[in-house]
């Protein structure tokens, strides 16, 4: 009697196991971004060497954060810019800011 149930509950320890390991996925690329994003914040944490309610307000504003990607006003001054340098008018000037805000999208 005491290895049958020693057996059931062998068996059913490793049918859980197995069932865990088969529910293993990769991250999806979103779930991915996620956690390389809490690394980095983290790492950036660790050489400020924050702690307590420092470190909490640090990681919250580091990953509520949007990516460093250029904004759209840094592009227009940084188009406008060049376009001033090139000393473009008129239909020339709006057409090369046109090309020039559509580059920095690709």
């Amino acid at each position: 009697m005491k290895n049958m149930i020693a057996l059931i509950a062998f068996a059913f320890a490793m049918g859980s196991a197995f069932a865990a390991d088969q529910e293993k996925k990769a991250p999806s690329p979103a779930q991915q971004a996620q956690q390389d994003k809490m690394k980095a914040c983290n790492a950036d944490a660790g050489s400020k060497a924050l702690k307590g309610d420092e470190r909490k307000k640090f990681m919250s504003e580091c990953l509520s954060s949007k990516p460093a990607s250029a904004t759209q006003q840094d592009k227009m001054k940084t188009c406008n810019a060049e376009a001033g340098t090139k000393a473009l008018k008129g239909d020339e000037r709006k057409k090369f800011m046109s090309e020039c805000l559509k580059a920095d999208k690709q």
